[in-house]
């Protein structure tokens, strides 16, 4: 009787232990609620410089880095061609800015554009209009549908446009 009585305590005990290294005790919901946000911060500067000068800067209100792009509320930008670049929001993914919200932009020599979407393109410094536009430089004003802008040679194209102009009288 004293053998059945230890080989069915080393069942048990093995069923005992082969139990608890096979059920899992964790708390998936737990797991799933880790945010996996990068970088969180509220009114902060950018500055991005090189060897020789100031190349750009970028100011917002509050952001959130997470999984690669940045996304960024009350967006100001200023580079040596642009004077200010405002947005209401922007989120950029690589060299681009994809912003949205009362985009306004003051050019240091030029038209000033306001639109509600627009893209901007850090590396060819382009900023492509998608929504409707306005574009002021003193008494001149273009109203248009889309349209996109060189920052660097200071060339505007546009489509269905609306334009009044004024030229110097020679």
């Amino acid at each position: 009787m004293g053998i059945k009585l230890e080989l069915l305590l080393a069942v048990l005990i093995v069923a005992m232990l082969s139990l608890a290294y096979t059920v899992r005790l964790t708390d998936d919901a737990a797991l799933k609620k880790v945010s996996k946000k990068e970088m969180e911060f509220t009114e902060t500067t950018f500055v991005e410089v090189n060897t020789e000068k100031l190349i750009s800067v970028l100011f917002g209100t509050h952001g959130i880095r997470q999984d690669g792009i940045l996304t960024v509320n009350g967006v100001i930008y200023h580079t040596d061609s642009i004077e200010y670049l405002l947005a209401d929001k922007g989120k950029y993914v690589g060299s681009k800015g994809y912003l949205d919200g009362n985009i306004r932009v003051k050019q240091k020599e030029g038209f000033n554009y306001h639109a509600e979407h627009a893209v901007y393109d850090k590396k060819t410094e382009i900023l492509t209009i998608n929504s409707k536009f306005t574009a002021v430089m003193d008494k001149n004003t273009i109203h248009g549908n889309t349209g996109w802008y060189d920052t660097r040679k200071k060339v505007f194209y546009a489509k269905e446009i609306e334009a009044v102009i004024y030229t110097a009288e020679k």
